[in-house]
C-alpha cells in the first residue's frame, strides 16, 4: 500500500511545493530576486553565528590552552590523539584524555541536532542544514545555471518503486524460529 501511494504522489505531483510549476526547473538564483534573498539571509545567519563562536573559541583558547580537562569513559586508537588533544604537547598522554579546545570543538558539531531540538531546525545555529544545502554539486559546478526539475526526479524515483521488489529478511521467519528452537521430537 505504500508503494502505490508513493508511485501515485509522485505521478501526480502531490509532493511538489509548487504543483502549477509542474515540468518547469526551479528558477535561477542569481537571476531570481527571492533567490539572492535566501542567499544573502544564509550569508548573514552563518556569520551571525561565525563571530561570537569565534570569539568564544578564542576565549576558550586563551584562558585554557594546554588544559586537559576530561576523561572519555571508553578507549580510542591513537589516531584519535590529534583530534582529542589539539594544543597539549606530550606524547605520553593516554588518548582518552581530551584538551580543552578539542572539547569545545566536539561540543560544537556534537551539539547541532540538540540547537536544532529547541530552537527549531530554521535557526541560524543550524550550519550543517545551511551548508548540507549548499553541497550541492551539480549547482556547485556552475550556479549561472538552473537547478534539476523536481517533478522528473520524482517520476524517476517512482518508476524506481515500480520495478522494485519487497524483500524482508523477517519473511517466512515463525517457520525458522520453530525450526531452531521447537523441542525435537522422537
Amino acid at each position: 500500500m505504500r508503494k502505490n501511494y508513493l508511485i501515485t504522489g509522485f505521478r501526480n505531483g502531490s509532493f511538489l511545493k509548487d504543483p502549477n510549476n509542474r515540468g518547469q526547473p526551479p528558477a535561477n538564483p542569481m537571476t531570481d530576486p527571492a533567490g539572492m534573498e535566501q542567499m544573502m539571509g544564509m550569508l548573514k545567519g552563518n556569520m551571525m553565528m561565525m563571530i561570537p563562536q569565534t570569539l568564544i573559541m578564542s576565549w576558550i583558547n586563551a584562558f585554557f590552552s594546554g588544559f586537559v580537562i576530561l576523561k572519555l569513559p571508553f578507549p580510542l586508537t591513537i589516531r584519535f590523539k590529534s583530534m582529542l588533544q589539539s594544543g597539549v604537547m606530550t606524547r605520553d598522554l593516554d588518548v582518552q584524555w581530551v584538551s580543552s579546545l578539542s572539547w569545545y570543538f566536539l561540543n560544537l558539531m556534537g551539539l547541532q541536532s540538540v540547537f536544532g531540538f529547541i530552537l527549531g531546525s530554521d535557526n541560524s545555529a543550524n550550519q550543517m542544514a545551511q551548508q548540507m544545502g549548499m553541497a550541492n554539486p551539480a549547482a556547485m559546478m556552475n550556479p549561472m545555471q538552473p537547478g534539476q526539475d523536481p517533478d522528473k526526479l520524482f517520476l524517476s524515483e517512482a518508476e524506481n518503486l515500480e520495478v522494485m521488489e519487497y524483500f524482508s529478511i523477517l519473511n517466512g521467519i515463525e517457520e525458522r524460529v520453530l525450526l531452531n528452537y521447537a523441542p525435537e521430537v522422537n
